[in-house]
């Protein structure tokens, strides 16, 4: 679908489009618009109240349209760039692009985690940004060492518990997890998920494939139920008492928190002793074709500035990349954590080993 910010009744036909959710994962971060969701193609005019003169900016973007338009509206009453952006599946935006090629309207493609941010760098959809204020303010971490993409928000992957059936003491590592005291307590969400996917990719390479299969193995002999096609539904499993732990992403059970604070389910941060929690990001790049790459990397580093990171941390409860910006109070609530340090770009780069992986061992 085609959007452009600051043109409501555009902006509601998006919503209206979105408002079914994915039928599959009702609950994912972004929502990516259902398959059958009306779409415009990019050479199609676009309804705009815009002057003919006014400066105007194409985003690819994976994330819902509730997250991106106050970000958009911001930059452009600041700038005076008014922004046109399709929201799709990050699978279909990256056939897009590789699709139109050089006739892409695109100049930004913000999409979530490593995995597909590397991916579109693989098929040569990107294109370095040389910027001395990103290489700054984003954490060697969680950018990609040829500039590529760089990450603008956090988001970690952790272990939730009941706090009735479990002692905290009594948690430890993802690896812990594959322990026998474990069997038949333990959630996962479907291995089909790309953040599963990254984690396991992650765990290769610091562990090895082998020790990483063991572990993976584990985890599926030690199974409560098949694994969910959602985070939340992993969530609302453990608080009904069909297991009594499991991994999410963190901003899942900080919706729920936020609208029950007593909600009967509690976050630990794992390996803090080792290597720190797995965290992966939302990102952004200049596209390979970008009609404005200047422009383009002119929105990525006001997206890195400190209201636009107060401001994603804040609409979907993830953690700011940039130092000293605040995070929601539900997310600050959980208390400061260790993160894993390995940069990112290896979580696309042993994807396809995790999901080999992950078949063997039985994770479906």
């Amino acid at each position: 679908m085609l959007a452009r910010a600051a043109v409501p009744l555009l902006a509601l036909l998006v919503l209206s489009a979105c408002s079914s959710e994915d039928p599959v994962d009702r609950d994912d971060e972004d929502s990516p618009a259902p398959a059958e969701a009306p779409v415009l193609e990019a050479g199609d005019a676009v309804a705009t109240t815009a002057p003919e003169e006014e400066r105007r900016l194409v985003v690819y973007t994976s994330r819902q349209p509730h997250l991106v338009d106050p970000l958009f509206e911001r930059f452009t009453e600041q700038t005076g760039v008014a922004i046109d952006y399709i929201s799709d599946s990050e699978a279909a935006l990256i056939e897009r692009l590789a699709a139109e090629g050089e006739a892409t309207p695109a100049s930004v493609l913000i999409t979530v985690d490593a995995g597909n941010l590397w991916y579109a760098t693989d098929r040569n959809l990107l294109q370095p940004i040389d910027s001395d204020l990103l290489d700054q303010r984003v954490p060697a971490a969680l950018r990609d060492p040829d500039g590529e993409w760089y990450g603008l928000s956090i988001r970690a992957r952790t272990l939730v518990y009941h706090p009735d059936r479990v002692d905290p003491e009594a948690l430890s590592t993802y690896a812990a997890l594959a322990d026998e005291q474990w069997a038949g307590r333990l959630c996962l969400r479907t291995s089909r998920k790309v953040y599963n996917q990254s984690l396991v990719a992650m765990m290769i390479e610091r562990l090895g494939e082998e020790r990483t299969e063991e572990i993976v193995s584990g985890w599926v002999d030690n199974l409560a139920t098949e694994p969910f096609s959602s985070d939340t539904r992993l969530i609302e499993a453990i608080a009904a008492g069909q297991c009594d732990v499991g991994l999410v992403n963190t901003y899942y059970l900080g919706r729920l928190q936020k609208e029950n604070p007593d909600y009967p389910v509690a976050l630990f941060w794992a390996n803090q002793d080792d290597s720190g929690v797995h965290v992966n990001v939302s990102g952004a790049g200049v596209t390979a074709e970008a009609p404005d790459p200047d422009l383009g990397q002119a929105l990525i580093e006001w997206l890195a500035g400190d209201e636009a990171q107060a401001m994603m941390a804040g609409s979907n409860l993830e953690f700011p990349v940039v130092e000293g910006v605040e995070a929601d109070p539900v997310a600050e609530a959980w208390g400061a954590f260790v993160a894993d340090s390995m940069n990112l770009r290896v979580a696309g780069e042993r994807q396809a080993e995790a999901v080999r992986l992950m078949d063997r061992a039985g994770w479906r």
